[in-house]
């Protein structure tokens, strides 16, 4: 695959393998990574830090429009920075995970991330781009459109064992996240049409990879 121009979409709800089985299939595929809810969760952090209420759209929007953000596609090495601080590990925090749908809601807030987001892609030869919008509106023409999926029970379970968070709580929070993302007005969470749809819940890491992976190659032998 190594001489091949591509993109890769792959979408779904949290906790279903998308940012580790993108990376692996990026490695495989000497590709670069894109992880775009990271892109969210730093505008996130940036809103947080500046104190807006997050019922506040014309601030939050102002905050994201003046936002320097760094994101880097090493898929061995993926960072984040806002504002010149690097903010890998409080993005992921309680906080922010509890903020980001509502800032990832604003249609500005979308708009501004979408073009930034199609910017590194058009940079790149190969690309893996994971997030919750990329089949149907920030790659339409990607090569491969994944949506990734499995049970809320078990991605309560990955996503609880990452954390060590208490399982039910986490299966509340994900259910919580999975209504906002897949109801707000702008860029829902949505399965393209033309999307493959692959359900992870019985499924190891390899064994999704490997079938992307053979998907990926069997379109661009076509």
């Amino acid at each position: 695959m190594a001489e091949l121009r591509c993109v890769v979409a792959v979408d779904g709800p949290s906790g279903s393998g998308k940012s580790t089985v993108s990376r692996r299939l990026a490695q495989l595929l000497d590709a670069r990574y894109l992880d775009t809810g990271a892109m969210y969760r730093a505008a996130t952090w940036a809103v947080l830090q500046a104190g807006v209420d997050l019922a506040d759209t014309d601030g939050i929007a102002k905050v994201v429009v003046d936002l320097e953000l760094l994101i880097t596609t090493d898929p061995a090495h993926p960072s984040i920075s806002a504002n010149g601080e690097n903010v890998d590990g409080p993005i992921r925090g309680p906080e922010v995970t509890a903020a980001v749908s509502a800032v990832s809601a604003v249609p500005f807030v979308r708009q501004v991330m979408v073009a930034r987001q199609r910017a590194l892609i058009d940079e790149s030869a190969r690309i893996v781009v994971e997030g919750r919008d990329i089949g149907n509106i920030v790659a339409p023409d990607a090569d491969l459109k994944v949506f990734l999926t499995a049970s809320s029970a078990e991605r309560a379970r990955r996503r609880s064992t990452e954390n060590a968070t208490d399982h039910a709580a986490t299966e509340a929070d994900l259910a919580r996240r999975d209504h906002l993302d897949s109801t707000r007005k702008v860029n829902p969470l949505q399965q393209a049409a033309d999307a493959v749809v692959l359900d992870s819940t019985e499924l190891g890491i390899d064994e999704v990879v490997s079938e992307l992976h053979r998907l990926l190659t069997t379109r661009k032998a076509a």
